[in-house]
C-alpha cells in the first residue's frame, strides 16, 4: 500500500477533527515548500529521530548515449540524499 497526499490529508483530517482540511492542506504544502526552497539552497534538513535530507553536487562529466554510442555532456547537478534514523531502520526492518 502506498500513501499520497490525499490519503495523508484524509488521516490528519481524522486526526485533527477541528481543521478544515484546506487548512490541512496549506499545512503540508508549506512544509513542501520549506523543503524544497531549503534543498534548493544546499542546506541540510533535519527531522530528528526521523529523516535528514542533503543535497550532493554531481561533478560535470562525460557519458555515453546508448542509442547511439556518442559521448554526451552531462553538467554540473544537485542530487538528493536521503538518510532515515536508526530507530526507524530498525521499526522498519524488525519481523512480525
Amino acid at each position: 500500500m502506498s500513501n499520497n497526499r490525499s490519503d495523508i490529508l484524509k488521516q490528519l483530517s481524522l486526526n485533527f477533527p477541528n481543521f478544515v482540511k484546506r487548512d490541512l492542506s496549506r499545512v503540508i504544502d508549506i512544509i513542501l515548500e520549506n523543503i524544497k526552497d531549503s534543498l534548493k539552497k544546499s542546506e541540510r534538513i533535519e527531522l530528528r529521530d526521523t529523516i535528514i535530507f542533503e543535497t550532493k553536487k554531481a561533478k560535470s562529466r562525460y557519458a555515453r548515449d546508448p542509442r547511439n554510442n556518442q559521448k554526451v555532456f552531462v553538467p554540473d547537478r544537485k542530487l538528493i540524499k536521503f538518510k532515515i534514523s536508526k530507530n526507524w531502520q530498525k521499526v522498519i526492518n524488525e519481523k512480525n
